[in-house]
């Protein structure tokens, strides 16, 4: 990277905003160009920027693009990085990175990656700004070297307790039923939402937060600009509208199925607990899963009928110890709630797991809608409830196709 001019600095600055007043601008701007560079959770950058810092870092890379390497050896040593007590082998594992990174040094430009995020008003977090979560930092030299964020709230922090809620992109109506009640307790305890922004339960999640009124997070697989999938680009769009889209890749970067498996560890990270919802036997939910376990974050999952192949890996993660089982929607909450203060323990509550169908909300609904469509005031006058109960009702019995919206109100499907 060319040294960084004064348009390229005001850019960064701009990019960063009221949150990096007290950010080195010439060190945020060489990590975007290692956001450039690298993909998600390279170890070998993550340990060169922790030991050499963002600028030297990448210097002493350039240099090494050239086979001039005795300024990156001889810095790694100098720092102590992972592997510097044996010089011969690091020497190897540098030569290895710099190769897997030289495509894009030959054509690296910061300015165009700002600029893109620009475009969609998107805004820059580093470990040094405001708003940085530091929840991250927990993956050590796999944490993303920067974050961008389309936001209308903060990232989750010490102030708000965050559940994961992840699951099949095919799930099943009971999977949705149980997402949307997991969701809907979590929102009513005051909860973040951080999922995927996926089809099927990360859907779902959102979907639900977005109606509660509670901030909820989709961390994206590709770049700040790539709204993936396209047929959730509305719903996207209402989630930076209340909560955030978060994303690691430079902007401009496609979402590659590798790249889905990496943001899985950032929603393990940025969550204080994670529930698996449904999960085939290779969904990806079970690597987030992985990644929380690993993180000692909490683990819960919800049974299914045992024929199932949507709950093959929740079974499975619950045999083998992995995860918690879900017995009531309040468990994954408590775990939550119970890990932001440092306490995983925690009994089960000994109450039964409730479908929506025997949801009481739920038939006092349907009772007050009788054989034609009411207004949502209507049916909160008819069942003695409030319109706040009376809405989550409706959305539970809309996942169960029971209630369809009908000439302004809502009747019985």
């Amino acid at each position: 990277m060319k040294p960084a001019g004064t348009d390229l600095l005001d850019a960064v600055a701009r990019a960063l905003g009221a949150g990096g007043a007290s950010v080195d601008l010439v060190q945020a701007a060489s990590r975007v160009a290692w956001s450039v560079i690298v993909e998600p959770g390279d170890s070998v950058a993550g340990d060169l920027l922790a030991g050499l810092g963002p600028e030297r870092a990448l210097g002493a890379v350039l240099l090494a693009v050239d086979q001039e390497f005795d300024a990156l050896l001889g810095g790694c040593v100098e720092a102590e990085v992972p592997g510097a007590e044996d010089p011969a082998e690091l020497l190897g594992v540098l030569r290895t990175a710099v190769e897997r990174w030289r495509p894009r040094l030959a054509n690296l430009d910061v300015g165009e990656a700002l600029a893109a995020a620009a475009a969609v008003g998107a805004r820059l977090l580093v470990p040094e700004s405001d708003g940085w979560p530091s929840a991250v930092d927990d993956l050590g030299p796999h944490a993303p070297v920067v974050l961008w964020t389309r936001s209308a709230a903060p990232l989750p922090g010490s102030d708000r307790v965050a559940l994961g809620v992840v699951g099949s992109r095919a799930n099943t109506v009971a999977g949705a039923e149980a997402a949307a009640e997991i969701t809907s307790t979590a929102a009513d305890a005051g909860c973040a939402i951080v999922s995927g922004g996926a089809y099927g339960i990360d859907a779902v999640a959102h979907r639900v937060a977005i109606a509660a009124g509670t901030p909820t997070i989709a961390v994206l697989a590709g770049g700040i600009d790539q709204l993936y999938p396209a047929g959730n680009v509305q719903l996207l769009h209402n989630v930076a509208r209340q909560g955030a889209l978060v994303a690691e890749s430079a902007p401009g970067t496609r979402p590659t199925r590798w790249r889905f498996l990496a943001r899985n560890r950032l929603i393990a990270a940025l969550a204080d607990a994670t529930v698996v919802v449904e999960a085939g036997a290779r969904s990806g939910a079970l690597n987030t899963a992985h990644h929380a376990a690993q993180l000692g974050r909490p683990v819960f999952a919800v049974p299914g009928a045992f024929a199932s192949s949507a709950s093959v890996g929740c079974h499975r993660l619950i045999a083998q110890g992995r995860a918690q089982i879900v017995v009531h929607p309040r468990d994954p909450v408590a775990g939550s709630r119970a890990a932001a203060v440092g306490d995983i323990g925690g009994a089960v509550p000994d109450e039964p797991l409730l479908s929506a169908r025997q949801d009481p909300e739920v038939l006092r609904v349907l009772d007050a809608l009788g054989r034609r469509a009411l207004p949502q005031e209507e049916i909160a006058r008819r069942s003695g409830m409030s319109a706040a109960e009376v809405a989550d009702a409706l959305a539970l019995a809309q996942l169960q196709g029971l209630v369809v919206p009908s000439g302004g109100g809502w009747g019985r499907a």
